[in-house]
């Protein structure tokens, strides 16, 4: 298969549902040029990126405990001032190498580590930071996906004030460089007894980084820009599963956000009464779709709370890589992916708006008549 790959409801694929048809008009020419290039972010900032190296020494790694303690790394997205800094890369070469490895991409594509690596993301690398306290935003991204395909979600929020942390599952993606320069494979990728496990260790993960940006500034020189009374997470697929287990494990998170993903299980009454967003596909995710997990989430949530679907979306509109499959010449879902990474940017930032800064926003009263593809269900 190439960039399209098919996808079960923890999002295993690379990009869209759809998989390209075996007839020579739907592959990419022999001749294809790759370019890929995220939108730029509409907010009044500039989006400044630097990576950092976190290693847990409380616990082994979950999917491979003779790697020794758990390392991660992490993409910290923060407002910046525009002009500054230089253009910051999509992934490393061998982050970009483990995806098109992974997902068997030909290079007829144009689609080459060097070229995935080279995609516009419009984030900065040493962008001198705006000043003060902004809200801290933890992403989590699909399964066996890595921390880069939420990018344009990243710089969105950014650049709208917000410091992002992209948190990778390491030896659970199709790599992710650590700090010792190895990008490990994936190491449960395609076995299906480990998936209900990666949102609590995914939460584990989520709350040791917030513990390490929140205490002091050695794990992230700019660490003084969050303010640690306001944090939430959001998670694509499994990892809005992952959003919830930590929303339940750990009441420093004040809201959150699951994009298409099946909840793994549904929260328990009670557990989470702090503001919740559920964004996801019609099929799947609308009261009478195939993942009863929503309708019993929804019935446990417990604070302010919205549910809503996109008509024509698939998996991966809420992520950059219906995008990417687009620009590289594969076929995409009904519903555009300049859309859905817009529908996305919008509602996503809306919620955290009004439940960490307290901003109200009329995309979250009721159905707008500029994005007609989202249906309210609460």
């Amino acid at each position: 298969m190439a960039l399209a790959a098919l996808v079960t409801g923890t999002g295993a694929g690379f990009a869209a549902t759809t998989a390209p048809s075996a007839t020579p008009a739907a592959t990419p020419a022999a001749t294809r040029t790759f370019q890929g290039a995220l939108p730029a972010p509409t907010g009044p900032y500039a989006a400044g990126e630097d990576v950092i190296h976190l290693t847990d020494e409380s616990r082994p790694d979950p999917w491979v405990p003779s790697s020794g303690p758990r390392q991660l790394a992490v993409t910290m997205v923060y407002p910046a001032v525009p002009g500054t800094g230089t253009p910051a890369p999509y992934t490393t070469l061998a982050e970009a190498a483990g995806i098109l490895q992974r997902r068997n991409v030909p290079a007829s594509s144009g689609v080459t580590p060097q070229t995935l690596s080279s995609v516009t993301t419009h984030a900065f690398d040493g962008a001198r930071p705006q000043r003060g306290k902004h809200p801290l935003v933890v992403l989590s991204p699909a399964f066996e996906n890595p921390r880069m395909t939420l990018t344009s979600l990243a710089t969105e929020l950014a650049s709208h004030g917000y410091v992002v942390a992209l948190v990778g599952d390491t030896n659970g993606d199709s790599g992710e460089t650590l700090a010792n320069g190895r990008t490990p494979p994936c190491a449960i990728c395609g076995d299906p007894t480990k998936v209900d496990s990666v949102p609590a260790n995914r939460a584990l993960d989520a709350s040791f980084v917030i513990d390490r940006l929140t205490h002091g500034n050695t794990a992230w020189p700019l660490a003084h820009l969050i303010d640690k009374h306001q944090i939430g997470m959001a998670g694509h697929s499994i990892g809005g599963a992952a959003a919830a287990d930590t929303m339940v494990a750990d009441p420093r998170v004040r809201a959150g956000v699951n994009l298409d993903g099946a909840f793994k299980p549904a929260p328990a009454p009670g557990r989470i009464d702090r503001p919740f967003l559920m964004l996801g596909i019609t099929d799947s995710h609308s009261p009478s779709g195939t993942d009863t997990t929503w309708g019993d989430a929804w019935a446990a949530l417990g604070g302010y709370k919205k549910w809503l679907t996109v008509a024509g979306a698939d998996h991966f509109s809420f992520s950059d890589l219906d995008l990417i499959q687009e620009q590289a010449g594969f076929p995409t879902p009904p519903l555009s992916p300049e859309r859905g990474v817009a529908i996305t940017r919008a509602y996503v930032t809306a919620f955290f708006d009004r439940t960490l800064e307290g901003i109200p926003s009329p995309l979250l009263d009721g159905p707008s008549a500029d994005n007609p593809e989202v249906v309210f269900q609460d």
